[in-house]
């Protein structure tokens, strides 16, 4: 199964890759996903910019000789290619297994076209069955945990992890999301949580690997 899932994913990446054109802003993904599209760029000897979503992003890249930019030094990103831990048609995104969810959130704001890519596992009806990465700082993460529970959540804390922060992450299994969109506001009001793993009308586009095939699912329906 996992090399059947691993052919999707190339296929979906070398269709993304054949999206970027020479002298683009890049953000790159962080994830095993990520990576297949990170080395069909360098493959394909285009020349960009890349904006890592995390330091495990930004040491492949440099290995493969992309040169990077920090996202503080360019006025926008192209187009940015990232992966999904589940993805619904309405393209309603759970993101975060690899930990940098926070990065990756801040890349896609700033993006002018996101694109996903995925294999066919990830598509889902309802978000919700791959627990909820939350990113909370240290000093706050028990009140957030209450605040979660109170939203119906059981947690757990993703032992021996640090994100590129400095912060912790707790995974929240609310059961199936209804209302992505709804708990995704919600989830912001809670003070000390920077960041989860809701990307709510973010992806323009997800390109998923189906056997053979090529899906696309598209935002505003073109």
């Amino acid at each position: 199964m996992t090399a059947q899932k691993d052919k999707e994913k190339q296929a979906a990446a070398k269709v993304a890759a054949g999206m970027i054109k020479d002298g683009q802003v890049v953000g790159l993904g962080t994830g095993s996903t990520a990576e297949f599209v990170i080395r069909e760029i360098a493959l394909r000897g285009l020349r960009i910019t890349g904006v890592p979503t995390s330091v495990r992003t930004a040491r492949l890249a440099v290995t493969l000789g992309i040169p990077l930019a920090d996202i503080n030094s360019v006025e926008a990103i192209d187009i940015t290619i990232d992966g999904a831990d589940e993805f619904t048609p309405e393209l309603y995104l759970l993101k975060g297994g690899g930990g940098a969810f926070l990065r990756e959130k801040i890349v896609a704001e700033r993006t002018l076209r996101e694109i996903i890519i995925a294999d066919s596992s990830k598509l889902v009806a309802q978000l919700g069955a791959f627990r909820l990465p939350i990113e909370v700082i240290p000093f706050a993460q028990r009140y957030v945990e209450q605040q979660l529970e109170k939203l119906g959540a059981s947690c757990l804390l993703r032992e021996g992890f640090v994100t590129d922060e400095g912060n912790r992450v707790l995974d929240a299994d609310f059961g199936l999301i209804g209302d992505p969109a709804a708990l995704a506001l919600e989830l912001n009001n809670i003070t000390g949580l920077v960041a989860h793993g809701l990307f709510i009308n973010l992806a323009d586009t997800v390109i998923m690997g189906k056997g053979a095939e090529i899906v696309r699912f598209n935002r505003h329906g073109s």
